[in-house]
């Protein structure tokens, strides 16, 4: 067995269309390098000190003033890492300077007016001063979210920016209260719902602690070290390398939070090994695709959305953790079970002896990194520290890495590094929700918000199942055209309050959005997870797209299953949780088996038993006890007698 394996070694180079490239890195060098460094470590200083409460030199900060430091320092700082244009990707213009410098003036300024904001009530009425800063600060907050999160997410901030200036002449529910440019600014400059709203605090109080976090874990060697353990484990089994590509997005997607970066980073590594194992270049593709869209919704992290919907909710995070892993783990096994029935079917191997690690020698080279993510999760779920989690689990791992790791401590490269790609990721999800935050102000100054639901509830005229059909609709529809948080921030308060009124688990009713927003990575037209994906893998972006959609189609039943049945979700009486996990099992089981035509125990199987299969599975994901009893006495009857029926062909043969 080879001491210092490398699985993934032979992997040729792709290059990606220029969409997915990350090009930060062209713009970081020189005075742009030490300046994100050292004004991104002051940053990170200024939240560490206002989590845990430091005061130094009994300085304190109000909430609303750091917040708006928190602005100033990487909302100036992603002006100088993400272009404005694709041409400028390499430098930056005098242009950007100007932004910055703004950037800064603009978010000191409200800082240090922070407490005669509230005191005046600002936001309603104040000076012409405030009111030309809060001006600039709206222009920033908008620039920001186009060069973090694109044309589309920029057209829908500016469609709700504008919104309340002509909302008192709009028909029906779309009415609302209006405000003239000047109250538009300040409200949302200056209020406590817009720019430095509940997206913000989210990302102020406690965001930025797991992204530091996952910044550690990449500058350290957590990715690869997920990626040798995943292969370690199931590298050898058939169909290896696609397994082990599921269980390493799982792992990077958890921590990481992006679809695309998980696609691209992890992707690279493992579709050409998929290839090489027999896996079509679609099919390779279509699993890396899942495995990362998966992992923004597998805990311990679950990207910032998880997060958000804390606050929203006003129930502890580690609730949502909880309450997302038996559906996430679900949403695993069925692709892990695909592609095993595939690579049984189609008699695939599993990677080559020399190529697999050591499973002990890959744990004693890095057992710190499941010590942290142990730790977090303890921290998270059974101490209740959400704030100081991450924090505590980041300085476990730096100590760990220095203490205890052979080669390649953890340095002073190391140490910049985690500055650098910690700064990266803060300016981005600070410029990103900054830019939604004016979607929330918006919909909170006008109450259209409230109106809009109640119109869906009087739409869907009493019927749930319309009612969850408009939600997963709208959230598929708005989950095509922005981000992940945008989609879910304003679904959380035009559509989550709609479900909630009707009865439903007001978690159920949130993951139920979380999870439709999602599924427009995998399925066509969109399917933007697919389409990275075909890029390193070769293939047709939309048959990628359409198999993607194939191995991921649970996930377009769990969301359903989840506000009808909350037991899915761990929430109701023991022996429903039990029953209800236990039939969504299986269903994965004979979902998997039809798919892939392959049934465990007996072998490769045609269409009419896979026809069975897939009523088997229906009758499991229906919540009702009647029809579990009825479709478990069918499926034991029905697999005895294709078990005998096979058994005697195999006698007959023999």
């Amino acid at each position: 067995m080879a001491q210092d394996p490398k699985p993934f070694a032979d992997a040729p180079p792709v290059e990606l269309d220029e969409k997915f490239q990350d090009n930060t890195d062209k713009r970081l060098k020189g005075v742009v390098y030490w300046l994100t460094m050292i004004y991104g470590a002051f940053g990170i200083s200024i939240a560490i000190n206002q989590t845990f409460n430091i005061g130094p030199f009994g300085f304190v900060l109000l909430d609303n003033s750091y917040y708006y430091i928190l602005i100033a320092i990487f909302l100036s700082l992603a002006f100088l890492i993400f272009p404005a244009v694709k041409r400028h990707s390499e430098y930056v213009p005098f242009y950007d300077w100007i932004m910055f410098a703004l950037t800064n003036f603009a978010g000191f300024y409200l800082a240090y007016h922070g407490g005669e904001m509230v005191e005046r009530g600002w936001d309603t009425v104040a000076p012409m001063e405030p009111t030309i800063v809060a001006a600039l600060m709206c222009f920033l907050a908008l620039e920001g979210v186009r060069r973090a999160g694109g044309i589309i997410l920029f057209g829908v901030c500016i469609v709700f920016f504008l919104f309340p200036l002509w909302t008192e002449h709009a028909p029906g529910f779309l009415w609302g209260i209006g405000k003239t440019p000047p109250e538009l600014v300040r409200s949302y400059a200056m209020g406590f719902e817009s720019i430095v709203g509940v997206p913000m605090r989210v990302a102020g109080n406690i965001l930025i602690g797991f992204l530091i976090f996952g910044a550690a874990l990449v500058v350290t060697g957590g990715g690869e070290f997920f990626m040798n353990f995943a292969a370690a484990l199931l590298g050898k089994s058939r169909g290896g390398p696609a397994k082990v590509a599921i269980v390493a997005s799982g792992f990077f997607g958890s921590l990481s939070g992006s679809v695309i970066s998980n696609v691209v980073t992890t992707g690279q590594l493992t579709i050409p090994t998929m290839k090489r194992a027999g896996y079509p270049a679609a099919y390779a593709g279509a699993v890396e695709a899942c495995a990362s869209t998966g992992g923004t919704l597998m805990p311990p992290v679950m990207g910032a959305v998880a997060f958000l919907m804390a606050e929203f909710l006003n129930i502890p995070y580690a609730d949502i953790v909880i309450a997302a892993a038996v559906p996430s783990l679900l949403f695993y096994a069925a692709l892990l079970l695909q592609v095993d029935g595939y690579a049984a079917v189609n008699g695939l191997k599993g990677q080559p002896a020399e190529e697999i690690p050591d499973f002990m020698e890959t744990i004693k080279g890095g057992w710190f990194y499941i010590f942290s993510l142990g730790l977090l999760v303890y921290l998270l779920v059974f101490a209740r520290l959400e704030l100081y989690a991450p924090y505590y689990a980041t300085v476990a791992l730096l100590v760990s890495v220095f203490l205890f790791r052979r080669h390649n401590r953890f340095n002073w490269t190391q140490f910049k590094a985690l500055i650098i790609e910690s700064t990266k990721t803060i300016a981005n999800i600070i410029a990103i929700l900054a830019g939604i935050g004016v979607i929330v102000g918006s919909l909170a100054f006008t109450g259209v918000g409230g109106a809009f639901s109640r119109e869906l509830v009087g739409i869907a005229q009493g019927s749930l199942w319309l009612l969850l059909v408009m939600g997963a609709l709208t959230s598929f529809l708005l989950g095509m055209g922005v981000t992940v948080s945008a989609c879910y921030i304003f679904l959380a308060i035009v559509m989550g309050p709609a479900l909630i009124e009707f009865g439903l688990d007001p978690v159920a009713s949130h993951l139920f959005i979380l999870y439709w927003g999602m599924l427009s990575y995998i399925t066509p037209p969109v399917a933007l997870a697919a389409v990275a994906s075909s890029v390193i893998a070769q293939s047709n972006q939309m048959e990628t797209a359409f198999k993607a959609m194939r191995l991921g189609s649970i996930t377009f039943v769990l969301p359903f299953i989840m506000v009808l049945t909350p037991a899915l979700i761990l929430r109701g009486d023991p022996f429903d949780v039990v029953v209800t996990i236990t039939a969504c099992s299986i269903a994965v089981v004979l979902l998997a088996g039809g798919f892939e035509g392959y049934l465990y125990g007996i072998g490769p199987v045609g269409i009419p038993i896979r026809a069975l299969l897939f009523a088997g599975a229906a009758g499991f994901l229906y919540p009702s006890y009647t029809s579990y009893a009825i479709t478990a006495a069918a499926t034991v009857g029905a697999y005895t007698v294709i078990y005998m029926t096979q058994k005697g062909k195999r006698s007959a043969v023999g």
